[in-house]
């Protein structure tokens, strides 16, 4: 269940930012597990009482953090399936979301650092792992599925099922590059490289699946 956030009428937008501020680095510095409500309160400079009243659990802390860091690219997944109508060829569309796609997973470093995160907590702290799939990687998906859903029902591709396809096409965009990414042996990838690498697996997806009708 994705947790949905306190409503913050009324309240300070600057404190809240400020706990969003501290609780990263506290995240990031000494994990997620180790990471308490008093410390973080403390370092904004308050009382936990305060703490919850903007942030009612450290899950829901953590996702509000998960979230800022990754706002551009929530909102780029977002905006997927509008491609599905903006008159491109299926081919240059496929290309301009997954090079937007994956650089936004390979070039913000916060983004990076959340996800390196995620894969050291989640064996200690399975819930971890639960809450960063359903706020980032299942919202993902749902927005590949829905791009691919309108461009089959307007026959631009060959019928198939919209979710399998649009797994299929995020696991060539991230192939190689994006583990290497987050093992720290490739820094953040060029645009040229982005490209290239998007385009040929563009390429690999639409040879499996399917060339789009002309």
């Amino acid at each position: 269940m994705t947790l949905e956030p306190i409503q913050e009428t009324g309240r300070s937008d600057a404190k809240r930012r400020a706990i969003i501020d501290v609780a990263r680095e506290v995240f990031l510095s000494g994990g997620y597990a180790a990471a308490s409500m008093s410390e973080i309160a403390a370092r904004v400079g308050g009382s936990k009482g305060t703490l919850y009243n903007y942030f009612r659990s450290k899950e829901e802390l953590f996702v509000a953090v998960m979230n800022d860091a990754c706002e551009d690219i929530l909102a780029f997944m977002d905006a997927i399936p509008a491609a599905a109508s903006a008159g491109h060829s299926v081919r240059e569309d496929l290309i301009e979301l997954g090079v937007g796609f994956l650089a936004r997973l390979t070039r913000d470093d916060q983004v990076v650092a959340m996800h390196r995160l995620v894969v050291a907590e989640t064996g200690r702290f399975p819930e971890l792992g639960r809450l960063f799939y359903e706020n980032g990687p299942a919202r993902g998906a749902q927005r590949f599925a829905e791009y691919f859903q309108r461009v089959i029902a307007a026959g631009r591709l060959p019928p198939n099922d919209p979710k399998e396809v649009g797994q299929r096409l995020k696991d060539l965009v991230l192939s190689d590059i994006y583990m290497r990414r987050l093992w720290g042996v490739l820094a953040a990838p060029s645009q040229s490289e982005l490209t290239a690498h998007v385009t040929r697996s563009v390429d690999i997806f639409l040879a499996a699946f399917g060339e789009p009708a002309h």
